[in-house]
């Protein structure tokens, strides 16, 4: 295996964490903007209350996201133990 084929390796590693965490981290994010331009409309400063939406949207995503996400990470680790006897030899 040559240097070409571990970089090759890593970036897809890479892409794949990216691709698996950006519906969490997005819908995440868009909680916490919706929930940080209502308290800038009403002068509510409660630091604790983009907690719970961002809790429950995270969950939602998991939960809907979720089989996708696994199997997408077994594609991958399979395709890693597939390339174990290249390596090896």
């Amino acid at each position: 295996m040559s240097i070409g084929d571990l970089v090759t390796l890593m970036r897809e590693g890479v892409l794949e964490v990216l691709v698996i965490t950006t519906p969490v981290l997005g819908a995440a994010l868009i909680i916490g903007l919706i929930i940080a331009i209502l308290q800038a409309v009403t002068s509510i400063q409660e630091q604790t209350l983009t907690f719970v939406p961002k809790l429950f949207a995270i969950l939602a995503v998991l939960a809907l996201l979720g089989s996708w996400m696994f199997a997408s990470l077994r594609g991958y680790t399979i395709n890693l133990f597939n390339m174990i006897p290249e390596v090896a030899g």
